[in-house]
């Protein structure tokens, strides 16, 4: 009888050949994830990647660029003046020093006040040589000669005073016509000199009318110490010791032998006045009317002249204390 194999095997087989199979197990399932993984899985596939910086290399093909600086204030300065911005500096600088030159070596000027302190000898740059032609400058004179003479007067004097000036007091009538100067007299105390007898003297010269104020050219009057001291006149008239010549003539050269104009001073030599020059011969009284007519001309603005020839009259403004030099001696501006 056709029956089943007794163990279950393949038709066909031998009777008795029993063959064992051993079945395979069947694969796991795959374990599904649990909610909060598939959370945490999204979110990390959502998250951007970190941000990584590169280093950016210059092409060294490509030129670099300029960059422009802001010109310094000197720069501009510089640019906008040119040349100016160094010359102006440098004129600065000259302007200054030569202003410090000229406070440094200016003269000091004698002061017309009354008790005032006498003036301490400054040289002068400004002093006229001999022979000038014009009136120039704060003093003029006549230089002493070398080897100055000997005095020919029989009159004596002081060599030196105390070296201070009083003005003689007292007020004259106007002589002459024309625009009027005024004047006052000083003497140097101490040189035994009468001050009114000098004064009086001046006073006859400057009103002959052969003097400056000729012809109605113009008038003078004599003022005392009141007009002085408020500096009331027009210049001064100062008989002074050779001694103290270069006090109140800084400068001019006098070397204690001639006259000289200072400022608005007439400066008259106290030898000069008392003995004359060698020229003269002994004429004191003549000489006399000629220095102060020549040191008062300066003091109005004339300057020095010449010998106008052999035997000519002298020109009251030739420095005939250094010698007449031909001409004939003259004390007058119109004689």
């Amino acid at each position: 009888m056709g029956g089943r194999p007794a163990d279950g095997g393949p038709s066909g087989g031998r009777p008795g050949d029993v063959r064992r199979v051993t079945p395979r197990p069947a694969p796991a399932p795959a374990a599904r994830p649990t909610s909060s993984a598939r959370v945490q899985s999204v979110a990390t596939a959502e998250r951007p990647a970190p941000l990584v910086a590169r280093a950016v290399l210059p092409d060294p093909s490509r030129p670099r660029p300029t960059v422009r600086r802001r010109p310094s204030r000197l720069s501009r300065f510089v640019q906008r003046y040119g040349w100016r911005a160094y010359a102006i500096p440098l004129l600065t600088i000259a302007t200054i020093a030569t202003l410090v030159d000229l406070a440094l070596t200016s003269p000091a000027v004698p002061s017309g006040g009354i008790g005032a302190a006498a003036p301490t000898a400054v040289a002068d740059p400004f002093a006229p040589s001999a022979g000038d032609a014009e009136p120039s400058g704060l003093a003029q004179g006549d230089a002493a000669p070398t080897g100055a003479p000997a005095s020919v007067g029989a009159e004596s004097y002081a060599e030196r005073g105390s070296g201070t000036l009083s003005v003689v007091d007292g007020t004259s009538a106007v002589y002459g016509t024309g625009p009027l100067h005024r004047f006052i007299v000083e003497v140097e105390d101490g040189i035994g000199v009468d001050g009114d007898q000098f004064a009086e003297a001046v006073e006859a010269t400057l009103g002959d009318p052969r003097s400056w104020g000729s012809g109605g050219r113009m008038s003078f009057q004599r003022l005392g110490a009141a007009e002085a001291a408020a500096g009331q006149f027009d210049f001064k008239v100062s008989l002074v010791s050779p001694g103290s010549m270069e006090t109140y003539c800084p400068g001019v050269g006098t070397g204690g032998y001639t006259s000289c104009r200072y400022g608005d001073r007439a400066v008259i030599n106290l030898a000069r006045w008392a003995t004359a020059v060698p020229d003269y011969e002994g004429d004191v009284a003549t000489y006399r009317l000629y220095v102060v007519n020549h040191e008062v001309g300066h003091a109005l603005g004339n300057g020095h002249e010449d010998c106008r020839g052999a035997g000519q009259v002298a020109p009251v403004m030739q420095q005939q204390t250094l010698g007449l030099h031909g001409c004939v001696k003259n004390a007058w501006p119109y004689p």
